[in-house]
């Protein structure tokens, strides 16, 4: 008959290490649940962000100024009645659109946050003056009788894709130093119709005729400001004290080595946007030949805090690796339900960082929440493994990983390769570590088989 030690039950290296990963897993549940409500509390943000820009703008966009002519012309059509081709002569009512020779353009950029509740937004409140020319073309060249010109009904037309922006601001238009009168509503197909016109005669005259013009109004709006550039040759400058500005759109900003964000310069020529200078109808522009500037929030507390969720496992994965080291290696024995509340604790952190970010902003809320849970799971530590040594090491590990974390965060190019470097070190630091352990317990000297 064999018979088996009372030893010879307990549990092997093995068995440890499957039901560590059993319940890692385990784990994974509250971590997505975390996952969740980090994506459930941006979206509330974002809600609350756009109740606070709602009456401020949103992001702008201006294009323009157009000099538009109207005219009319005779145009003769073939049409087929009861078989028949009957030819009709009509009198045609056309517009034409005529974009500046040159225009420079200036604008000044005061940012400020908005706060309702403990959510906030980046507004402004953008001063442009655009200053420039047109120059009347060769009507003879375009097939366009002088005659039919209706210079008298001409406009200046501006578009504003948000015309809420221009509340509270006083525009200006003036043309060969003349101020004229405007009317709401651009009637630009760019931006839906928004903005506002000038409507004054142009003094008759030959081609190539210059007619200077001055147009100066405030913009409000939030996050982005875009430009639709239309002259033969546009000069951009923009300047402002907000340190974090993004520039996007078609064209970048003329930059030396060691500038300043701001103030930036564009240059920008008729060739490179591709499209004519003078067009019967207007020709619509569209994003793609923007110029943007962003104003960067440069802590975004959510994008910053999902990132971090996506480090959880990592976090269990190594706690959960020290406890089964001092468990098998150590000879203190280390129980499931200590598992489960250590995992617990570090899925909690992730929750106290979101409560806290939106109070104290990120990075005190990542000292207070991590601070927090170091000396939470050290104590219980050094009670279920019996000396404060242990536990030490524990915390020890868990301030190193959110030392690390943060470094990941902050660096987000580097963020790869310092993670595999870091795994990489950890799995050969196991490797060694464990290279005698007898995983499956055969070789246990206090499991020998006794026969009777």
């Amino acid at each position: 008959m064999i018979k088996f030690s009372s030893s010879s039950r307990r549990t092997t290296p093995g068995r440890k290490l499957a039901m560590t990963i059993l319940l890692g897993l385990l784990l994974s549940i509250p971590l997505f649940a975390t996952y969740l409500l980090v994506y459930d509390r941006e979206s509330q943000s974002q809600i609350a962000r756009s109740s606070i820009v709602e009456g401020w703008g949103g992001q702008q966009s201006f294009a323009g100024p157009f000099l538009v002519i109207p005219f009319s012309r005779t145009v003769t059509r073939d049409t087929v009645e009861s078989g028949r081709t009957v030819r009709r002569t009509e009198l045609e009512e056309e517009l034409l659109f005529v974009a500046p020779t040159r225009s420079a353009v200036r604008t000044r950029i005061d940012a400020e946050r908005r706060h309702r509740s403990i959510y906030e937004a980046v507004v402004y409140r953008s001063h442009v003056q655009i200053a420039g020319q047109f120059r009347l073309p060769d009507f003879a060249a375009l097939s366009i009788p002088p005659d039919s010109l209706r210079l008298a009904d001409a406009e200046i037309r501006m578009g504003i894709s948000n015309a809420k922006g221009l509340a509270g601001s006083r525009p200006a238009i003036r043309v060969d130093g003349r101020a004229l009168p405007l009317i709401p509503g651009s009637s630009l197909a760019t931006t839906s119709g928004s903005g506002f016109t000038a409507r004054g005669p142009i003094s008759k005259g030959a081609a190539n005729t210059a007619v200077t013009f001055d147009i100066a109004f405030d913009l409000r709006g939030s996050d982005e400001l875009s430009f639709l550039p239309s002259a033969e040759q546009t000069r951009i400058d923009a300047i402002s004290a907000w340190p974090h500005p993004s520039f996007t759109g078609a064209f970048l900003p003329n930059r030396t080595p060691g500038a300043s964000a701001f103030p930036a310069r564009w240059q920008i020529g008729n060739l490179a946007l591709n499209r004519p200078v003078v067009t019967i109808g207007e020709q619509e522009m569209g994003a793609d030949g923007a110029v943007t500037i962003g104003l960067l929030d440069p802590v975004n507390l959510y994008s910053q805090i999902n990132r971090a969720t996506k480090y959880g496992f990592m976090f269990i994965g190594f706690t959960f690796l020290a406890l089964l080291m001092f468990d098998i290696i150590g000879g203190a024995p280390v129980p499931g339900v200590a598992y489960l509340l250590i995992g617990a604790g570090l899925v909690l952190f992730f929750i106290l960082l979101l409560a806290l970010a939106e109070v104290l902003g990120f990075l005190g809320a990542y000292l207070v929440a991590s601070l927090a849970i170091v000396a939470l799971i050290g104590s219980y530590s050094a009670a279920i493994l019996d000396c404060w040594r242990r536990a030490g090491v524990v915390a020890a590990l868990l301030a190193g990983l959110y030392a690390v974390l943060y470094v990941l965060l902050s660096l987000e190019a580097y963020s790869l390769l310092i993670g595999s470097v870091m795994l990489f070190a950890a799995l050969a630091g196991v490797m060694y570590t464990t290279r005698r352990i007898d995983w499956s317990g055969a070789a246990l000297s206090d499991e020998k088989v006794a026969l009777a």
